[in-house]
């Protein structure tokens, strides 16, 4: 499994209302239906299935779609 497909099925396994599937143009909170709290629920258990350290909360401001998270993990993965 892809580094994006793992990021992409943990996004899906925390949403709050657990969709079908999830696309890279999907928004985290509009979309997706993630609160302040899920989101950083999800960056921990993102920086502990990648091995990565904590992020700072102005590296996470633009990071509002699936997409998103997928670059950002991937960029630091590679």
């Amino acid at each position: 499994m892809s580094t994006a497909e793992q990021v992409r099925e943990i996004v899906k396994s925390m949403a709050p209302e657990l969709p079908a599937a999830v696309s890279d143009d999907q928004r985290l909170i509009d979309d997706l239906f993630y609160d302040s709290l899920r989101l950083m629920e999800l960056t921990v258990v993102l920086e502990r299935a990648f091995d990565l350290p904590p992020y700072k909360p102005e590296d996470l401001a633009g990071v509002l779609t699936v997409g998103a998270v997928v670059q950002l993990i991937e960029g630091a993965t590679s």
